[in-house]
């Protein structure tokens, strides 16, 4: 059995990084390249010129509700305490009610991505497989290749939703593993559609546990042909409250499982993983189902004004179900990220092997006018980056981002 890890806890710093977040706009990351494999690692820099307009990670533009803003300032009294479960128990017992299932089911995380390395950890190994999409969020491949097991990637159909026919031939033979769907899929924003998914959870061969990754699902609710999950016995979920909550910087997610796959990944849970302020603003956020429905509401509308401004430009973009879009852009993505990037808006990394598609996360109105005004006057020598194709010849790393 694997021992958990306790480490110093941080709440402090964390805590008032917060609450200057509720004050203060954010600055941007830098754009970090994906890598390549046998690369040495380099040391980012933490400073960027302001007034950098953030379209790259698939964040809520409009940041956290109002009540869970106040939520934030007082829980910053309980920053010097350590947290235990008991600080959780308002959380746990949001996301029990939400998807009708026993406290004992539920597995909170510092975001989700601490969930799918948890998962990793759980099911798979050197002697285990890993069968995902591909281009598919890119943090369980990276964590299962850290554990040494085989990955498998397996495309995506023509219509961008996952190939389960092809993954189920992927998982044949072996010792069994984990099998890792994004559901609205990260990059792509499309959907696999729920009836094809639910005759493929019926057929989940032997040894295989499916995680289901339903971050985006506020976005896709309602929507035809899609429809969240539910956990079974080969079935885990994975949330988190980075999107429509608006509060990716406070690190919040969780899992939702049967008692016995809930019992075998938290053998991998860090003590101590989820701070004060995350847990009192996720519980919060989950009891403001007005402020929900109408922060879900408001990115659906952004999402509709940008897909009409696409089409009135002749851009072909995949059908999105979530915050952000994939679109063609006719030129190698990397040139057409360093364009924005010149021009002080942050767009989504390069995703092989589609090699001129560009992933845009919906901002402010505002925001978007400036993109699409940028967008009208880009201009790119076609001979600054190599032609189409050639990015998928390298494998390139996850670099932690969304």
């Amino acid at each position: 059995m694997a021992a958990k890890f306790s480490r110093r806890n941080l709440l402090t710093g964390m805590g008032a990084a917060a609450a200057a977040a509720v004050s203060t706009p954010a600055l941007a990351l830098p754009n970090r390249w994906f890598e390549p494999a046998d690369s040495s690692p380099k040391t980012a820099t933490t400073t960027t010129p302001e007034g950098v307009i953030l379209l790259s990670r698939n964040e809520n533009a409009y940041g956290p509700f109002a009540s869970v803003q106040d939520a934030m300032r007082q829980a910053l009294g309980r920053a010097n305490r350590y947290t235990f479960p008991p600080d959780y128990a308002a959380l746990i017992d949001g996301v029990s009610k939400l998807h009708s299932v026993q406290k004992n089911q539920i597995v909170v995380g510092a975001g989700s991505t601490e969930v799918l390395r948890m998962a990793a950890e759980a099911f798979t190994g050197p002697d285990k497989r890993l069968v995902t999409g591909h281009p598919t969020f890119e943090a369980m491949g990276e964590y299962a290749s850290r554990r040494g097991s085989e990955v498998v990637r397996v495309p995506l159909t023509s219509s961008y939703a996952h190939d389960l026919d092809a993954m189920l031939r992927a998982a044949q033979g072996g010792q069994g593993g984990l099998i890792y769907i994004c559901n609205p899929n990260n990059p792509t924003g499309s959907i696999t559609p729920a009836s094809e998914l639910a005759e493929f959870i019926k057929q989940v061969p032997s040894g295989y546990v499916l995680l289901i990754d339903e971050a985006y699902h506020h976005f896709a609710e309602g929507q035809q042909g899609y429809a969240p999950n539910a956990p079974s016995d080969n079935v885990m979920i994975a949330r988190t409250f980075s999107k429509v909550y608006g509060i990716a910087g406070i690190r919040l997610g969780y899992a939702v499982a049967t008692p016995e796959r809930a019992r075998q990944i938290q053998k991998w849970q860090l003590d101590n993983n989820v701070n004060a302020v995350a847990s009192r603003c996720g519980s919060v956020a989950m009891e403001d189902t007005a402020a929900t429905r109408e922060a879900a509401h408001r990115i659906v509308s952004d999402r509709e004004a940008f897909v009409r401004e696409a089409k009135a430009r002749s851009l072909d973009v995949i059908p999105t179900y979530t915050n952000f879009a994939m679109m063609e852009s006719g030129h190698q993505a990397r040139q057409v990220i360093e364009y924005f990037g010149r021009n002080k808006i942050q767009i989504g990394r390069p995703y092989p092997p589609m090699d001129t598609r560009v992933r845009i996360s919906f901002g402010t109105p505002q925001e978007m006018k400036k993109f699409w005004q940028v967008w009208d006057q880009m201009k790119i020598a076609a001979v600054d980056f190599p032609r189409a194709g050639t990015l998928a010849a390298t494998e390139y790393r996850w670099d932690g981002s969304c």
